[in-house]
């Protein structure tokens, strides 16, 4: 599992909250310059795998590893200069602006000797741009909305400037137009500038429209990985999510399109039976 495709990997781990084992003996490999999506039912152990990916979540038992290091034997600058995390849930400091969040993702890149510089400003600048924020930059960051709170964090995690991202659920709070808009940015942060992302979505469309690599899990446990096309199939989701479905082709991508079953008779159907 270890070697140059895989800068991020894990092998036998075992992941618990309050003595409560969520996952047992899970090896896996994130491969290098992919757009990686975690893929589950809730509860199912995705965002506690990407914390313990993160070093957020000590292990109980196996490892974590990152560029052929244990993650546990970097310091934590160090580790933020090589890895970055956008959480699930972040709470800002009490009265500060939307620029000055955003810078702070420069910290790791600070040296007692090296205090900010132009290309910090460039690097924080671009950031707020990809993520739509720049005109916020003087608001102050408890007055937005949840969305654009969600599109600040993330420009921070940008200005932060690793070459592997983690993103637990980036779509949060976010409508159906931002949401296409921060997967665009994910795509190109892959597709243009090399970045390994690592994110856990809950919707599989979008997770097999964007994804270059899918992780699907079930009680903590890899039911299948590989290439969306390969992944994502009718067993498949009828096994992981409980649901029946068809997948066709997504007339947009081509990528897997899933079409879940109707539970009742279609709307036109009923309509000729009903009652006068």
């Amino acid at each position: 599992m270890a070697g140059e495709a895989t800068p991020l990997y894990a092998t036998d781990l075992a992941l618990c909250y309050d003595e409560r084992r969520v996952v047992d003996g899970l090896s896996v490999a994130i491969p290098d310059n992919s757009l990686t999506v975690i893929v589950g039912p809730n509860a199912c152990g995705k965002s506690t795998l990407l914390r313990a990916l993160a070093r957020v979540l000590k292990p109980t038992a196996g490892a974590v590893f990152l560029d052929g290091a244990r993650i546990s034997s970097y310091s934590t600058k160090e580790v933020a200069r090589r890895l970055g995390l956008l959480p699930q849930t972040a709470v800002a400091p009490d009265g500060i602006t939307v620029a000055d969040l955003v810078a702070r993702g420069r910290y790791p890149h600070q040296r007692l000797f090296r205090q900010w510089s132009d290309a910090d400003e460039r690097v924080v600048g671009w950031a707020m741009d990809c993520t739509g924020v720049a005109d916020l930059a003087s608001r102050y960051v408890d007055e937005l909305s949840g969305g654009q709170r969600q599109r600040v964090w993330l420009a921070m995690a940008l200005a932060q400037e690793t070459p592997v991202l983690l993103l637990d659920e980036p779509t949060t709070f976010l409508d159906i137009a931002h949401q296409i808009e921060v997967l665009e940015l994910c795509a190109r942060l892959h597709a243009e500038h090399g970045r390994t992302l690592v994110a856990v979505l809950h919707d599989l469309n979008q997770a097999a429209r964007y994804a270059t690599h899918l992780i699907a899990l079930k009680h903590g446990k890899i039911v299948a990985t590989g290439p969306p096309a390969e992944v994502v199939t009718a067993a498949l989701v009828e096994s992981v999510f409980d649901v029946r479905c068809r997948v066709i082709d997504d007339p947009e991508t081509g990528t897997p399109l899933v079409v879940p079953a109707a539970q009742q008779a279609p709307r036109a159907e009923r309509a000729a039976v009903a009652p006068c």
